[in-house]
Formats: C-alpha cells, structure tokens, sequence
C-alpha cells in the first residue's frame, strides 16, 4: 500500500464502506432554477457575505464557501471578527464561520473524496494588517500564524460542518497553487514565505509538495520556480491527460513529470506575464470526445512587465494591461499559438465555463495589476485603476476572429478588483463576490472599496425552460457500461431530433481566487442517442474516458444540454469516492444511434455539443440484443467493482 494512503484515517478522509455501495443510486431528475424571470445578460446584487469574497468555491448544490483574509470584517465569530463564512444560495443569506489561522492569499483545491483543502496563508496580524507581537493568537483578531496551515471542510448546508486543522506543513507558503491529481491527491506548488509585492530570493518556496503527504516526504525543488523569479507567486497549473503536470510561472513553461520528479522547459509565453500580480484570465477549454479529450489551455490578459521592472513604486494603475491571448496544447505541441485578442484588456479577470462550453470573462481592471500599498502611485490602496465592468463570452470554437462578444451582456456597478473571486452555480449562473485591495477593511472614503455585496450574473439560457433528464447516476467511474438518460418530449422542445445534438457533461467549478478558479474543468462524455416515437429521447452515454487524467476523481456538477440550454446540474462523484489509484476498466461499447424516419420526426437544430459540428454519435455498432447483454452486465461490473474496492480495505 502507498505510504501517503496509511494516514488518510487518522486525517478524517476516509470514506465509510457503506459509501461505497452507494455509489450506483440514481438521482432525482433536477427541475428548474428557483429564480424566474431572471435579468438576462445582467448583474443581480442578491446578499451581503458577511467577509470579503478573496477565496470561495461551491461545496453543495446550496452553499458557497468563501474564505479572506484576517481583518475587521463586520461579521463575528467566537468574539473576533470573521474571515470565512458560508453563503446559502436558496436563502442569500451569510454566517459567519470560524476558520482558526490565517488564510490570507492561501490555495485550494477539493479532494478526490470530496473533502476540501486549504493550504498556507501568512502570519498573524493586528488593525492595519500589521504584523502581531504574537503569532499565536491575540487581541484584536485572534489569528494565529497560517503560513505552513493546512485547513480541511466536508462542506454541507446549515450549519453542521467547520473547518479543522490538519498536521501542518514544513515550509511556509503563501500564494501557493493546488491542482487535484489523478490518484485524489493534491499537488502543493509554490509561494513564498513572508510576502511582499512579489517574491523575491530571499523568502521565495521553489518546491512542490502532496496532501496527504507520503510518510516522511520532504518538498521537492522545482527549477521553473527557481528561474522565474520574481513575478512567479501562484503558478499556473493543470494535469494533463497524459498524467504529467502542466506549470506556468512569469514567462517561463514547465511540463512537470512528478511521479518521476523530472521537469522539462517549454518555450517561454509570449507578450505578457499571466501569473500574479499580471493577472490574466486562464482556463483548460472543455475535454470532448470531437477533440479526444485533448487538453487545451488559454490565456487571455495580464501585462507584459519584464523581471526587472516589478517595483512597487512604479505608477501601475496607469499602465495598460495585455489584450493578447494565447493557446497551447501541451499533450500535441510544446508552442504557444495565438489566439483573438479580448476586446478589452484586463488583470484579475475570471473565467468561468459554462455549460455550454462557452467562457464567460469578467472581474478585474482595465489597467494596472494585483496588489496595493501605500504610497503616493496607488489609488486609493490600489495598485489597479479603471474596472473592468463588462463582462465578455469566449467561444473556443467559433472561426478565428469571431470568438469574443458582448452581446446582451450588461456592464455590473460593483468593481471587482483585487482580492475577487467568481464560480459557475449549478443553475447555470455565476455568484461573484470579493474586492478588496486594502490592507484591511475599508469601506468608505476611498474609490474602491472592500466589498461585501454578493451578485449573480445571468447567461443567455437562464430564464429557458430547463431540461429535466430522468437516470443520472450518483457515481461516475472510468471506463465500463454506459448509463441511460431519459429527455421527455418536454426536454427536447417538442422537437425529438434535439437529441441528435444533446450531451452530457460535468464541470467541476473549481477553487476561485486571485483571477484563477484551481480546478476548473469541463468534460463532455461520450455518448450515442436514440429517438423514440413518442418525441422522447434517450442519451446512452459513456462514463468518464478509461483515464482519471483526464477528468482526476472527485465531485462535479452534471449537466445535460439541449439546444443550447443546460438542465440544472446535480452533483455527482466521479471515480471511488476514495483518494486512492483509480480502478479502470474497458469502456463497453455504445449502442449505435437510432433516428426516426424524416416523414416521423420533422428536420432539426443547429445546436452542438462543444468542440462538435454535427452529431453526437460516434462509430459504435451494438444490436439490440448485445445493448441487453451489455445492461444485464452493467451489474456484473458493479459487483466486480464493489468487491475490487472492498478488498482495498483489508
């Protein structure tokens, strides 16, 4: 047994047996979003989160977890004042929630067990932000030092779940990045140990690290993030399907290889520093089988600034930041390619996927970069100016020079500046929340204020009538039998052949701070479909690729899209449940589509699945009789998977 499984009990992560037997239950179908008539294409200021939104993820289909830094919050916990709470979404209302130490600028990521991690953070501080003569906890916040901190929550609604302390790390970290792994792991990368406006040799982690960490390991030193100095704090990262991890720092590029430990350089990114305090909006495209899961990661923004030029006192708000955009798809090609320039250049955007596959970009300024300070070249306290209000969609696959649009897209009110974060919600829907460019709260008197208002902002499909697919499973393994989704006539629009196009898909949201969302990920599955002569559909859909690379084990939301509109998406676990090696098996082949005649069903729609331009249905050949066989066997393979897992536990 690997060493790092041997301490999972003792570190609260490991699921109950029973869990596993659960995981082959259907859900319930979902209905439709709770808020009609929703302002299309618009911002909604909907609730107050109680501490300022610099860290936030969705933990159940009903709360936002959101995590800042210690500083006089209005909200109170345990006599001091707050710096996490949770944010209902039925209800938008906040409470305040009692985090321990100090999570300010600290990564994230969710477990392959669906537990969530928060790592490092920064020493203990009084009013102003202040360094504290104690670093343990004292008056005024109570905040002990949260530099090597590792925080855990088994998030739930109401009340039931807090955030605990696990063994903490060697080193300090602050800025770190976290990125989930094929086993259910987590890989640390980076930071620094003190702060500062970036980092600098002195104080600079080089090093990456695993949660759970393997009995006795120590970091490993990473050459990208000793030759990026100094714009190198929360390094970009994604796994790749081929199980290597991609890495991003200042202009330098990285594959690392780290189950061998052995890293190899890129071309360096062109135009513009992506990384903090540059702050461009990135994001993995969606994983489809049009695109055999290919990973594809943008770039869009941040600032081109050379190593040499990062001084704090230089006059960042008046400095435009980059339009540029660029791809790479490190599996096929070592070169960046460019991509359309954004519309209007910014730092400290987010974007967010959507289930359509299409990117929402917004947050962020039109000039200047992450950070703040106090000297005569800030506005206010920030070295950031002009917001960044209109929010913008990518379309990954429309013709070059056609991607970017505004269209029906209405400028929000609240700047979302420094210290925002923003994540899709299972309606579809966006919440962003956070700014806050001060040392310490400030909410008046200066022109970008710490901001407490939560808004959610509405895309094009919100207000449809939703599909409501019947037979999604709650666990989604890899490889093995496909699964059936029932779509009503309702579903399809009255329109059986929208079945042709419909597809399933699950996005994980992600970890959202500092312009980035560490996580975030979209798959379309695989699937073939069958028309019926009632006007429904079936999807018969593959689960996840025979590789937890691509699509590494844990929760997501699942959708299914028709015509362009996404079902409400229900959370679901993909892989064991387990932070372990995946099981694997061979996908079972998928039932070959089935159409109506043209004289029984009238011609179609346009729509497809992201990264397609024509049907779903790929070559699969399966008789009736050997589609029974293969769902009579679907249990056979539960049971063989049931006991596999067992067994591990003996």
């Amino acid at each position: 047994m690997l060493s790092w499984r041997l301490g999972l009990r003792a570190l609260g992560l490991l699921n109950p047996v029973s869990f596993v037997f659960a995981q082959q239950s259907v859900l319930d179908a979902p209905g439709q979003p709770s808020r009609s008539n929703a302002p299309i294409g618009q911002y909604e200021i909907v609730g107050n989160s109680v501490v300022s939104g610099q860290q936030m993820f969705l933990g159940t289909l009903d709360t936002v977890f959101i995590l800042d830094k210690v500083e006089n919050n209005p909200g109170q916990v345990n006599g001091h004042p707050a710096w996490a709470s949770r944010y209902s979404l039925s209800t938008n209302e906040a409470s305040a929630m009692d985090v321990i130490t100090n999570t300010f600028c600290a990564g994230g990521s969710v477990l392959g067990n669906g537990t969530w991690l928060n790592v490092g953070g920064n020493q203990a501080v009084i009013t102003g932000g202040a360094t504290a003569p104690s670093q343990t906890g004292s008056a005024p916040y109570y905040d002990p030092d949260g530099g090597k901190s590792l925080r855990l929550l088994d998030p739930c609604d109401g009340d039931g779940c807090d955030w605990r302390l696990a063994p903490s790390m060697t080193t300090r970290r602050w800025y770190p990045s976290c990125e989930l792994l094929d086993d259910g792991r987590v890989i640390i990368v980076g930071g620094d140990e003190w702060g500062g406006f970036v980092n600098d040799g002195a104080q600079t982690n080089p090093t990456y690290e695993f949660f759970p960490p393997a009995t006795g390991a120590k970091p490993v030193t990473s050459p990208l993030l000793q030759r990026t100095l100094p714009a190198n704090l929360y390094p970009l990262l994604w796994v790749l399907p081929s199980g290597k991890l991609f890495m991003q720092a200042n202009y330098g590029t990285a594959i690392l290889d780290w189950k061998a430990q052995k890293e190899y350089q890129l071309p360096d990114m062109p135009h513009a520093v992506r990384t903090y305090p540059a702050s461009a909006g990135t994001t993995m495209l969606p994983l489809t089988p049009q695109n055999n899961w290919t990973a594809t990661i943008v770039f869009c923004g941040g600032m081109g600034v050379a190593a040499t030029q990062w001084d704090p006192n230089r006059n960042w708000p008046e400095l435009p930041t980059s339009q540029s955009c660029v791809r790479i798809s490190p599996d096929v090609s070592q070169n960046y390619e460019e991509d359309d320039d954004v519309p209007q250049g910014r730092s400290m955007g987010n974007m967010i996927i959507l289930p359509t596959g299409k990117i929402m970009y917004l947050n962020g300024a039109q000039t200047g970069v992450a950070g703040y300070g106090n000297g005569s070249n800030t506005v206010g306290d920030s070295y950031a100016d002009n917001a960044a209000l209109q929010p913008m969609l990518y379309d990954p696959d429309a013709t070059s020079g056609k991607r970017w649009s505004r269209d029906g897209l209405s400028p929000s009110t609240v700047a979302r500046m420094y210290h925002s974060s923003a994540t899709l919600l299972a309606d579809g829907s966006i919440l962003v929340s956070g700014s806050n460019p001060h040392p310490d709260a400030v909410v008046s008197n200066t022109k970008f204020p710490t901001e407490y208002r939560v808004e959610i902002l509405y895309p094009s499909y919100y207000n449809s009538r939703r599909p409501e697919p019947r037979g999604i499973p709650s666990h989604i393994g890899y490889g093995g039998v496909f699964f059936n989704i029932t779509l009503s006539a309702d579903d399809l629009s009255n329109n059986a052949t929208n079945v042709q196009t419909a597809y399933a898909a699950c996005i994980r949201p992600g970890f959202s701070t500092h312009g980035m969302n560490m996580n975030q990920r979209m798959i379309v599955l695989e699937s073939s479909h069958t028309v019926n002569a009632d006007g429904s559909g079936t999807l018969h859909v593959s689960p996840m690729p025979p590789n937890a690379a691509v699509f590494p084990p844990g929760p997501c939301l699942f959708f299914v899209v028709v015509d362009g509109v996404p079902s409400v998406g229900v959370q679901v676990m993909v892989g064991s449940g387990q932070i372990e090696i995946q099981a694997v098996q061979d996908p079972v082949p998928l039932p070959s589509s089935e159409d109506l005649s043209a004289s029984d069903v009238a011609a179609s729609t346009t729509a497809s699945a992201p990264g397609a331009s024509g049907t779903n249905s790929h070559a699969h050949t399966a008789n009736s009789a050997t589609r029974l066989l293969d769902e009579c066997g679907m249990w056979l393979g539960v049971f063989v998977s049931v006991v596999l897992v067992a067994a591990s536990f003996l």
